[in-house]
């Protein structure tokens, strides 16, 4: 048989693409073929009218709502959750044959599969008849999504402006580099030791370049609070939402109520545009509805609400917050260390692993002019952690082959390059395939690294990259034999609890193209 598929996930990262591999391998697998849209945050490219009018059924796996689904419509539809296709593809393509066998018996009820949504609502990334915990986590999700690859290029940026400056300007480079280089030159018309990178860039100097890659990751930085707002405001409330998301969360940042208050004027400014946009006006009105009515209604709200309400008891609740981790030295220190790798292995990239990564990200915003401090070693202790679980199991998968299935062995050769590049989901083919004893290892691991890092005072600055980014971490040798350390002890423990018990779980397909688990 022939079918189509679409991935896609809140974040459109790894999970979308992880899924699309595991429907790709199952239809292989079971004598099909398959071609599969990934739907992720670099865009898609959409499979043909062809393609689609040829295909016997669909299979949706997506964590949020597909786009375009209208192109779809008539088709059997088999639709679950993203993991689902990494845990179980070949049960998702068993289900599209019976599918597609019932729709060739019964054509008319073909008919009823895949329905384009309904005219007249708003589209976004959310499924608007998720449960009320659901949606909240989709749109908070939303939010960050966009704001990562803002969060990774400042950071990154900066990280290189600081490496840049200790070559150039020696010891205290990094240092320099904040103090003494801007955008817009000095504050007033006398000569000073500022220097104004615009005019007065030298090429060859050392200590300009370090300047200009610190001053344009500063400025990637300083979009990370707007973003997030704008971006849960438009999960909310599609485009009206952008506006007053956007700019509420400009303020919110400017008056120093940080991701917080951010998240805050996300969900005011998204559901002030979405009760405004859902008002019954004359027809003589409609017109100037989207771009006067809503956003000048919408901005002065949520702006003034920020300003004269909420400003400042949440920049009470961060500058506490910020407090709070500075205060943190010795065993609490490591303490936090230990929770947040555990919280990174728990779900190995779902809404835990993810508040862990957005807590360690904001806080690297917040300390993006400082060369040390709490948050660059919390953001240490998160990637570091979130490297072990795909590295554990690479090297328990190397070490005692026969204690997993082919395919586990196989996902395990692909693990190596998932966990150096910190890609945490490249834990999860295992996870799903035996929970009971792989995530306890991971989480193991994981916590154990995420201490140790906090241990020996590694920092980083960079948000993402692995391995790849080792030159910018602080104490990199300590740092890397954290996650040696959490890497044995992940592979250990997963080695220890399987040959304590029943031994590989294969999925495998009967003559029919059922899936039938056998543990031999």
């Amino acid at each position: 048989m022939k079918f189509v598929g679409v991935t896609s996930c809140p974040t459109g990262i790894a999970h979308t693409y992880m899924a699309a591999e595991g429907l790709e391998q199952a239809a292989k697998a079971a004598g099909h073929t398959i071609e599969v849209e990934t739907q992720g945050s670099a865009g898609f490219d959409k499979l043909s009218p062809e393609t689609i009018a040829a295909a016997d059924a669909v299979v949706f796996a997506v964590g949020v709502p597909v786009r375009e689904r209208a192109r779809f419509a008539g088709k059997p539809t088999i639709e679950a959750d993203v993991k689902k296709a990494i845990s179980d593809g070949p049960g998702l393509i068993a289900q599209a044959v019976a599918a597609a066998e019932a729709a060739a018996a019964s054509p008319t009820a073909a008919q009823a599969g895949s329905p384009a949504p309904p005219s007249g609502g708003l589209v976004t990334k959310v499924d608007q008849h998720a449960s009320t915990g659901n949606r909240i986590r989709q749109w908070l999700m939303t939010g960050v999504s966009y704001m990562i690859p803002f969060v990774a290029a400042g950071g990154i940026l900066i990280a290189l402006g600081f490496m840049v400056a200790q070559l150039a300007g020696g010891k205290n480079g990094a240092i320099v580099v904040t103090k003494l280089y801007s955008l817009t030159g000095p504050p007033d018309p006398n000569p000073t030791h500022i220097v104004n990178i615009v005019t007065d860039f030298n090429p060859a100097d050392g200590m300009h370049w370090a300047a200009l890659l610190f001053l344009v990751g500063a400025a990637s930085f300083s979009f990370l609070v707007p973003i997030l707002s704008g971006f849960i405001a438009f999960a909310i409330a599609d485009r009206p939402g952008l506006a007053p998301g956007i700019v509420g969360g400009f303020i919110a940042a400017t008056i120093g109520a940080g991701f917080l208050g951010g998240i805050v004027t996300g969900f005011i400014g998204g559901f002030v545009a979405l009760w405004i946009s859902r008002w019954k006006v004359p027809k003589g009105v409609r017109g100037v509805m989207p771009v006067v009515v809503i956003p000048l209604t919408s901005v002065f709200i949520t702006g003034a609400l920020i300003i004269v309400v909420l400003g400042r008891p949440l920049k009470a609740l961060s500058d506490g917050l910020a407090s709070w981790l500075n205060g943190l030295t010795g065993s609490n220190l490591i303490l936090l260390g230990v929770i947040l790798g555990l919280m990174m292995a728990f779900d190995m990239g779902g809404p835990v692993n993810k508040v862990a990564y957005t807590f360690a990200t904001t806080g690297l915003a917040a300390a993006a002019v400082a060369t040390t401090g709490t948050s660059l070693q919390i953001m240490a202790a998160v990637m570091a952690a979130g490297m072990t679980p795909p590295l554990g199991l690479a090297l328990a998968t190397t070490i005692r082959r026969h204690l997993f299935s082919e395919a586990e062995r196989e996902n395990g050769q692909a693990a190596w390059l998932l966990g150096a590049s910190f890609i945490t989901e490249g834990a999860i083919p295992f996870a799903a395939a035996d929970p009971l004893r792989v995530i306890p290892s991971c989480m193991l691991g994981s916590g154990v690294t995420g201490g140790l890092v906090m241990l020996f005072g590694s920092t980083l600055r960079a948000p993402h990259g692995g391995i790849w980014v080792t030159p910018l971490i602080g104490n990199p040798l300590l740092y890397l034999l954290a996650i040696a350390i959490g890497t044995v002890i992940t592979a250990a423990a997963v080695i220890a609890l399987k040959a304590a018990g029943p031994g590989p779980v294969k999925t495998e397909l009967d003559a029919g193209g059922l899936a039938e688990v056998v543990v031999s």
